[in-house]
């Protein structure tokens, strides 16, 4: 289980929550950011961080928003651990990393 980023975080990109990351697990999308679940340390820094609530706990998610956990799951799922998202910049693709 890992942490999610839902719609709420589309075009915002606050970046809140990638400063209270303590394992650099949150990469950044075209219009948002992703949480890598290989990563995810489940420390939920990143939930109480977030000015927007647009992160939850997968187990939490709202109805509405169950999707938002199979996207992220399917960005990852080739990619598996990479390691840092710092070293990444930006932006990771909704089909993976360029």
């Amino acid at each position: 289980m890992a942490y999610v980023i839902t719609e709420a975080c589309v075009d915002l990109m606050d970046r809140s929550c990638v400063r209270e990351c303590p394992v650099d697990c949150i990469y950044d999308g075209q219009n948002q950011l992703f949480i890598n679940p290989h990563e995810c340390i489940d420390c939920g820094a990143c939930e109480s961080a977030c000015p927007h609530e647009a992160i939850f706990h997968e187990v939490d998610l709202p109805p509405e928003q169950a999707h938002a956990a199979a996207v992220q799951d399917g960005i990852f799922a080739e990619l598996g651990r990479l390691g840092g998202a710092r070293k990444y910049g930006r932006p990771v693709q909704e089909n993976g990393l360029p």
